[in-house]
């Protein structure tokens, strides 16, 4: 009998393998109005050959490399059934993931690494605007802390790969449209995804955070719900 149930479990890994899904889940938490509600998430489609070296703006990307990446981190469409409409961003930090929604019940689904700052703020805003390769201007507690950060508090440190914003920025904004100091960003530390980071909001593989700020439209159409 444990025979059969194991040919069994294996037949049907095999028919999910073929229609290109994940034969893992995972329980998500969204808010859909009133309640939390659970999700059951399942990959679609993963894209593992996103991660090469890339070059942009004149800038050489180097490459991740994705096999040292728990694979729920790694760039994939998921399904994802949800009351936030297509082109919403949902950002579960307990998860460390942030989904761009989708039409259909799917999303992209990103990894993410959370910062202290990351942990200060929940709610709902919008990408008030977005920056291609930004200046990063550390706050004045973190330049107490580091001192040879100062001179970058008001000048701010210009773009390069070694930038803690990496490639692409998107800045958060209330709906009174007060800056939240909520960010969504690149970063270069590919092995902090996954992880509480020590400073920073959300920070995303430099590759994710490119393919995650061509689909943003800055404005407030673009929804951003922030999970605790």
């Amino acid at each position: 009998m444990r025979f059969r149930n194991s040919m069994l479990a294996l037949g049907l890994l095999a028919t999910a393998a073929l229609a290109g899904c994940s034969t893992t889940s995972e329980t998500a938490k969204l808010e859909t109005g009133k309640t939390d509600a659970p999700v059951r998430v399942e990959t679609v489609q993963i894209f593992t050959d996103s991660y090469g070296s890339v070059t942009d703006a004149g800038y050489t990307l180097p490459a991740v490399p994705i096999n040292r990446v728990k694979q729920e981190f790694v760039r994939q469409i998921v399904n994802y059934e949800t009351a936030e409409k297509p082109g919403t961003i949902v950002v579960n930090t307990r998860e460390r993931h942030l989904y761009y929604i989708l039409p259909g019940g799917r999303a992209m689904r990103y990894g993410i690494g959370v910062g202290k700052a990351g942990f200060a703020w929940s709610g709902t805003a919008y990408v008030a605007w977005k920056q291609e390769w930004p200046n990063w201007h550390p706050p004045k507690e973190m330049a107490a802390r580091k001192p040879d950060l100062t001179k970058y508090v008001e000048n701010g440190m210009g773009p390069g790969l070694s930038n803690p914003l990496g490639a692409r920025a998107m800045y958060l904004f209330n709906e009174k449209g007060q800056d939240t100091l909520f960010r969504l960003h690149g970063t270069p530390e590919w092995a902090s995804i996954g992880t509480a980071a020590s400073s920073g909001c959300i920070r995303l593989m430099n590759q994710d955070v490119i393919d995650l700020y061509s689909r943003v439209r800055p404005g407030k159409a673009t929804k951003v719900v922030v999970i605790q």
